[in-house]
């Protein structure tokens, strides 16, 4: 088969011939038929630190795709051939506390398809039957490879009740703009999205923003206030910018919550008791999605058409294309929105 794989720790990935996995005995071999380019897969690309270094070499990464059951392992159950399914990329392991308590996603010996164990930016991939979600039609299959990121922001939107109340999306990077999409289909009053790109601004707008603003400019939390005077009830942090993490933070009302998804690349400098506990706000860490429930309920969400996450579908590149893919990702003017890799 071919395959994108990292052939050395340094920058970039190559476009090359691989054996096609072998399915264990509780697996799917999967003909991937869509993949989408995630975080992970981009800090695995840009080789950026010793948490994004692949396990081996040379080594398959792509975490978020879809595709067609083509062998099935002779302890896997519920699948047939043919069956269209999106991959749950975190493999848990069912016996630990989190895991027994309905907390896979933060399971104690986690691992991540892509990133510990071959992914699925390649013609087939094999993965754990429990981690594969089967779709009962095609009615998603040309979004079946961003189910994941979807999810994960279904997670992070819908933790809490949002109906009448003002909702800040900070980064409207896909997660963002799915999240915007998301907090509007639950009834928020307002949905203000915060990005400094504009052409990531008029997607949130597309997306189901009724604003959006540059973080940057100097009178971007005045304007939030004339907007929110009472301050914003709940701010979705999806960036991980410190200066966004900040204003974020004291766009709140107290007693408002901040949702921390945006992962930071070094520890932040905050006013811990004057912009938190002195306020009152609650902090909540989303990592990930709720294996399976947040499937169900972005299942529903699709099927319904309460939210449609196709317009945050900017581009299409063939796998031997991938260079393209990713330096458009990389590129400082960001006017992309989510990516889709096909064989």
């Amino acid at each position: 088969m071919k395959a994108i794989m990292k052939t050395s720790k340094s920058r970039g990935a190559a476009y090359r011939d691989a054996e096609v996995p072998e399915t264990s005995r509780d697996g799917l071999l999967i003909r991937v038929t869509a993949a989408s380019i995630s975080p992970g897969d981009l800090a695995m690309y840009n080789s950026a630190g010793p948490d994004w270094a692949p396990p081996f070499l040379p080594f398959v990464f792509g975490q978020e795709f879809c595709g067609e059951v083509v062998q099935i392992g002779s302890q896997a159950k519920g699948f047939d051939k043919g069956d269209f399914v999106s991959v749950e990329s975190h493999i848990f392991c069912g016996v630990c506390g989190q895991c027994r308590n309905d907390q896979r996603h933060i399971c104690r010996d986690l691992r991540v398809i892509g990133r510990d164990v071959p992914g699925g930016l390649a013609e087939y991939a094999a993965v754990p039957a429990r981690c594969a979600w089967k779709h009962t039609d095609d009615s998603l299959k040309d979004i079946g490879a961003v189910m994941p990121p979807f999810g994960s922001a279904v997670h992070a939107v819908l933790s809490e009740d949002l109906v009448g109340r003002s909702v800040v999306v900070s980064g409207n990077a896909p997660h963002g703009l799915f999240a915007a999409g998301i907090a509007k289909a639950a009834g928020a009053k307002r949905v203000i999205a915060l990005d400094p790109s504009p052409y990531r601004r008029a997607l949130a707008l597309r997306l189901g923003a009724s604003t959006a603003l540059d973080p940057a400019d100097t009178d971007c939390l005045a304007r939030l206030s004339r907007l929110c005077p009472e301050g914003a009830d709940t701010v979705i942090e999806m960036s991980g910018s410190p200066r966004s993490v900040a204003l974020g933070l004291k766009a709140l009302r107290p007693g408002g919550r901040l949702v921390a998804f945006g992962l930071p690349a070094e520890n932040l400098d905050l006013d811990y008791a004057g912009d938190i506990v002195k306020r009152g706000l609650r902090l909540e860490g989303i990592s990930g999605r709720e294996i399976f429930r947040s499937w169900y309920k972005m299942e529903s969400l699709l099927k319904s058409g309460a939210v449609n996450p196709r317009p945050a579908i900017t581009h299409h590149f063939k796998f031997k294309d991938f260079k393209k893919a990713f330096d458009l990702i990389n590129s400082k003017e960001k006017k992309c929105g989510k990516i889709i890799l096909t064989p």
